[in-house]
């Protein structure tokens, strides 16, 4: 009996050793969780029943940043998590250095927020603003950027949970501001990735990939790098490396940079993306399309085809309460945009209405359980194309559940 166990276990051990990326997809715990605290009807019923199906990799599933709910956004360790999860697509927002070399960074001027640079004092006395503790009432504060400093420089940093505490007194503390509903345990040797990295990285997992032109927050032109050139250096990076366009998704909230992608890289055109983030101008009503300007057809007449929004413009409640489709929704898909959509599982516990990214439907977002039948209303109802997420597991497990198409990365 025990050869036999043995024998067994030496088949199983092999079997996982030989199993590809692509096929050794998990989503743990957390899809159960949700489900389980879902109101008992039909969807929850059928997400149920896929409980003990296969899961596996699809064009669905966007891991945005990687997966930082847990892991340092950008991270190669977050981009490995993400790929794990069964994310088809993975992020890298690009921002450049001060010898213009691309980097994955959220943002141009987050380093003092996502890694420790403030904790190596010849890097931090490089930063735009020193770290200034907290005083009299005002928080403390620092802000250090990418282009502060060199390529080389930036490889010696590591990642860390995204935040920061506004009442620190010291480095050390302003270090500690990771939200309570995330977690430091894998945050503690982050390696953080120049864009080509990630690209090799992304083709050994063999996912696609969609890297954000991130705005700068320094004048452009930038000691002669002009806007054009760093969209053009962006995709310079993947023909160099042998990606073939179809597998790349360029985005940008600048609408120009979408447009000098589809003027200058047709191979890019169709799926060049328009993050589209002008809920932050005063003027502008989801609910009114008067306000959208550029409207959605001069979009499309403009040779976008991919919009992307966050998901509270996609969705409104009808008169019952009911989750559905916005106008912004609905007017996106009459003049012909493909839609993706941001961010899943970033909000943290639901049953505070979820905060911004579901600010047009709070008054009926009470508990976890409802992400599911949010998605369900992005997928069937408006038909997305995909969704960003913070834990890619939760739409890996809907998509799968749903028979959504493999990957074919």
């Amino acid at each position: 009996m025990r050869a036999l166990v043995l024998c067994c276990l030496v088949f199983v051990i092999q079997g996982c050793k030989n199993l590809p990326m692509d096929q050794a997809v998990q989503v743990g715990a957390r899809p159960y969780y949700l489900i389980d605290k879902m109101t008992d009807g039909p969807l929850k019923q059928q997400l149920a029943a896929c409980g003990n199906d296969p899961f596996y990799k699809t064009d669905f599933v966007i891991g945005h940043r990687g997966a930082p709910m847990q892991f340092p956004e950008h991270s190669k360790e977050s981009y490995l998590a993400a790929a794990r999860m069964g994310a088809g697509v993975l992020e890298c927002d690009v921002a450049f250095t001060k010898d213009k070399q691309l980097v994955c960074r959220h943002s141009q001027c987050d380093l003092h927020t996502t890694t420790n640079i403030l904790a190596i004092p010849e890097l931090a006395a490089k930063c735009s603003q020193p770290f200034t503790p907290a005083k009299d009432g005002q928080p403390a504060h620092a802000k250090c950027c990418t282009s502060d400093i060199t390529q080389a420089e930036f490889l010696t940093l590591k990642a860390k949970m995204d935040g920061a505490n506004a009442n620190a007194k010291t480095v050390a503390e302003y270090m500690q501001g990771t939200p309570s509903w995330r977690t430091d345990l894998y945050a503690n040797s982050g390696t953080v990735m120049t864009h080509q990295q990630s690209i090799e990285l992304f083709k050994s997992l063999g996912v696609k990939m969609t890297p954000e032109l991130k705005s700068p927050e320094v004048s452009m032109p930038f000691n002669g790098f002009s806007q054009q050139d760093y969209a053009q250096k962006m995709l310079d990076e993947y023909r160099a490396l042998g990606v073939n366009s179809q597998d790349v998704y360029p985005q940008s909230f600048n609408l120009e940079d979408v447009k000098y992608w589809l003027n200058n890289h047709p191979e890019f055109a169709n799926n060049s993306i328009y993050l589209d983030g002008r809920d932050e101008q005063a003027d502008f009503d989801a609910m009114d399309e008067t306000t959208w300007q550029p409207s959605m057809q001069a979009l499309y007449n403009d040779g976008v085809r991919i919009i992307a929004p966050p998901m509270w413009m996609l969705l409104s409640l009808d008169e019952s309460g009911a989750i559905v489709p916005s106008l912004y929704a609905i007017k996106a898909k009459q003049a012909g945009l493909n839609i993706i959509t941001w961010s899943l599982e970033r909000s943290g516990p639901l049953n505070n209405g979820g905060g911004y990214y579901y600010q047009s439907i709070a008054r009926v977002i009470k508990q976890d359980g409802q992400m599911m039948n949010v998605i369900d209303v992005l997928a069937k109802q408006i038909g997305v194309m995909a969704i960003f997420s913070d834990w890619p597991a939760t739409l890996t497990y809907y998509a799968s559940c749903m028979q959504y198409p493999a990957s074919e990365s």
